[in-house]
């Protein structure tokens, strides 16, 4: 199994970014083969650590990972995080 981790940073924390992007990151879901799971977290500590969204998916293995990467419905979602949030973090391994 392979575990993709990101985390992301808003430019503008405002309830609408965060809400846009946790219903962008949600509205994959049942929507791209190779997706096993999706989990979507909002960060309520606040800390200047913080970053304001995590997300956390499951794939068989890194090909499907790299299937996501370039999935038609993955597109759109990379678009709104390039353009809302600044940084992002990014972890991939396998278990």
């Amino acid at each position: 199994m392979v575990k993709h981790i990101v985390m992301f940073k808003l430019k503008d924390k405002t309830p609408d970014n965060v809400d846009s992007l946790v219903n962008a990151l949600e509205g994959m879901v049942g929507k791209i083969d190779s997706l096993r799971f999706l989990e979507v977290g909002r960060d309520f500590k606040e800390s200047e650590r913080s970053f304001d969204v995590v997300l956390t998916t499951h794939f068989d293995d890194r090909e499907g990972l790299e299937s996501y990467a370039r999935h038609p419905v993955h597109q759109p979602v990379i678009q709104l995080a390039r353009e809302i949030c600044h940084p992002t973090v990014v972890v991939d391994y396998e278990i």
